[in-house]
This record gives structure tokens, sequence and C-alpha cells, in this order.
């Protein structure tokens, strides 16, 4: 009997030993100051907030989603903590057709969603039908019907609806008529976007199968089902219906060519036809981050500033007849990385980074809407994506 508490009471000893050990293990690890609690080290933050841009290829480019990533180091890594606490709009730069901002604090995947957003699902007005009554010049109908679509309307495409049937009223359809005919001799007439006409009482073509026996005194019908003139509406009294822009070529008529026709527009999105898209280009890129790890100093600096492209890098006198570079332009880098390619020595003296919580956006439109009312469109859209993921998960 004696013996066997002898051993039970070793086993005991030696558990709780064990115990003891790793408790002043952890207790050892928890006080290195390489492995701070409630923070990460700084080589894992750099990786979580930085692309780093290589002479060969960009590497961290991944990006943390789940919440408990950095849970053993006591990190919340939660992105709706963080977008809310952090994210911000920062404008650069504002013009009629131009924007320049900065989205920050911002996951890439949201940054997206919100560019093709832009592209693809903010409505405007576009023609979507060309009734053809004359055409001899060069030009198909077909290329002549897919050009008139593709100028944009500056019409605000709120004030409509979907022309979900095929009844054209002056609530979902805009008229424009368009005849020019080339009368000088041995010249050649340009046809421009200016020449459409608007016409706000609706279509002025009368339907081929209208009965031809119908009293002269009645009204002929026409292609659209107007109960009033669109001028009427205060809406349209004071900013007119006209193409975005005037001077767009149509096409080119020689000496006796004529062109007749009427152009319906109708309310769409850009994921139907790219004719419906509010903005030419709309892109992002990550804000640049540009260190200098070492002086480049003299005939070094001097040939920094020579190599890149973009002239990001700028002289600096520091005096006793010496120069040094500086990062004067970081915004301007295109990564191009031919600062870094013409050695190892560069490698190691310049960083090239990207913050993947920074994106500078530019969106240029086509000219139905200006840029900060497209941002604002744009933002709605998403908003309403996001109750109704909420709503059907509720």
């Amino acid at each position: 009997m004696s013996s066997d508490n002898e051993g039970t009471t070793s086993s005991s000893e030696s558990e709780g030993a064990d115990s003891v050990k790793e408790n002043a293990t952890l207790e050892f690890i928890e006080n290195l100051s390489d492995v701070p609690m409630g923070r990460l080290p700084s080589n894992i933050e750099f990786q979580r907030t930085r692309v780093d841009c290589k002479a060969d290829a960009p590497i961290h480019t991944d990006t943390f989603q789940y919440s408990g990533a950095y849970s053993s180091m006591r990190v919340e890594n939660s992105f709706l903590d963080n977008f809310c606490d952090n994210f911000r709009v920062e404008v650069i730069r504002l013009t009629e057709d131009e924007m320049e901002f900065d989205m920050i604090g911002i996951d890439p995947a949201l940054a997206n969603a919100f560019r093709r957003i832009l592209i693809s699902e903010v409505p405007t007005m576009a023609i979507e039908k060309v009734l053809i009554a004359n055409n001899t010049s060069v030009i198909q109908d077909e290329v002549l019907a897919h050009r008139l679509g593709l100028i944009p309307i500056k019409a605000d495409p709120r004030l409509f609806e979907y022309a979900e049937n095929n009844t054209a009223s002056e609530k979902n359809t805009i008229v424009f008529k368009l005849h020019v005919r080339c009368e000088r001799s041995g010249q050649r007439l340009s046809v421009k976007s200016k020449e459409l006409i608007w016409l706000p009482n609706g279509s002025e073509f009368p339907l081929e199968s209208q009965d031809s026996k119908t009293g002269s005194s009645s009204k002929p019908k026409t292609y659209t089902s107007f109960t009033c003139s669109q001028e009427s509406l205060p809406e349209f009294s004071s900013n007119p219906i006209a193409p975005a822009l005037g001077d767009i070529l149509i096409a080119r008529l020689g000496p006796g060519q004529e062109i007749e026709l009427e152009a319906h527009a109708v309310k769409g999105i850009g994921k139907t036809h790219s004719k419906w898209s509010p903005v030419t280009p709309v892109w992002y890129k990550m804000l640049p981050e540009i260190v200098l790890l070492e002086d480049i100093e003299d005939q070094q600096a001097e040939k920094l500033v020579a190599i890149c492209p973009v002239k990001v890098f700028d002289i600096e006198d520091i005096g006793k007849g010496k120069k040094r570079a500086t990062v004067a332009r970081p915004r301007a880098c295109t990564l191009c990385r031919e600062c870094i390619r013409e050695g190892k020595g560069w490698e190691n003296a310049i960083s090239l980074r990207r913050k993947k919580d920074h994106f500078i956006f530019i969106i240029e439109s086509s000219g139905v809407f200006p840029p900060e009312v497209l941002v604002t469109e744009a933002v709605k859209i998403l908003e309403e994506k996001c109750d109704r993921v909420i709503s059907d998960l509720s």
C-alpha cells in the first residue's frame, strides 16, 4: 500500500511541476519585447497593411479578413470596427467632368465593388430605338444606330421611369429628331451630335400600321403616347434635354446625301449595355509609399532622378556642395520599378510599398452627371445592396 501512495504522490508532483513550467514559459513569451500583447509586431503589422514591391514581383498582396487572425496576440482584426473608426474620404481634385479622391480605411473588395457600381449600375438615359425614314449616306443603318446609342444624353435619369413595356410615354422616353442634307456641291458635310433636336411632344413619325382611311381631322398616331409636353414639366423648362457634348461626329455626307430619323432614348444601366454607363474611365490604385532606406547622394542621386519616368524623386542641397535624393511626388508613382532594377544595391536602398487600405480613385464622367453626383448615386446603390442582404438574412 505504501508503494502505491508513493507512486501517486510522485505523479502529482510531476504534473504540478509541468504546469508550473508551462505557466513560466507562457509568462516568459508574453514578456518578450518581440511579441507584444495587444499590438502586432512591426514585421507582421507591415505585412498586414502594406504591399511590398520587389524588383521581380510584389509580395504580401493578400488581405486578412478573419477577425480572429491575430487573437493569439490579443489583437482584434474586425473589419467593421476598423471601418467605422478609420474610414474617410478626401477630395483631392474636382472639375466639371473629373474627380480625384482618396478612400481611406476601406477593404479592397469594397473599393472594387464601388468601382463596378459606378461602371454598370448607376442608371442613365441612352438612345435605344432608332426609326430611320431616309439614309442615303455611306453608313449602314445598323452602324448609324449604334453610333447614336453611344452619344451621352444630358438628362437626369432620376426623373424617368424604366420602359418595362413597349408603351413610350413622357415618363420613360426622350425623342430626338435628326434631319440633315448636304446641299453643297463638291464638299462634304459633317453631321454632329448638336444636330439632334429634342422633341418634347414626342414622336412625329406616324405609325406604319395606321389606317389610311382615318379622317384627316383626327391627330395621327405616332410611335409615342405622350399625354403632355415634356417642356411643360418644371424640371425640364429651365434645363432642356440635349446631348452632353455637341461636337461628337455621327456621319459625313457627300453632295445630295441625306439622313432623316428619330432616336428614342430610354433609361438603363451599364450592366445591360455600355452605352448606359455614366463614366468613361473609372479606376483606382493603392496609395504608393516610397521610403529611402539609405541616403542616396551626389551622382547616385542624379541618376535616380533621371531613371524615374514620372519624376517621383527630386534633389535637395544639403550643404558643402553635396546633394541628396528625396521623395517629392509619391502619388505619381506608377510602380514601374525602374528605380530598383539597376541592381541589388538600389533595391536595398529604396523600398516601394502600397497601402492596402488607402485607395486613390479617379472618375471621369461622360457628361451625363457631374462626378460628385455619380459618387453619391453609387453610394446609395451600395447602401441599398447592403440593406437587401441584411433583410434577406433576418
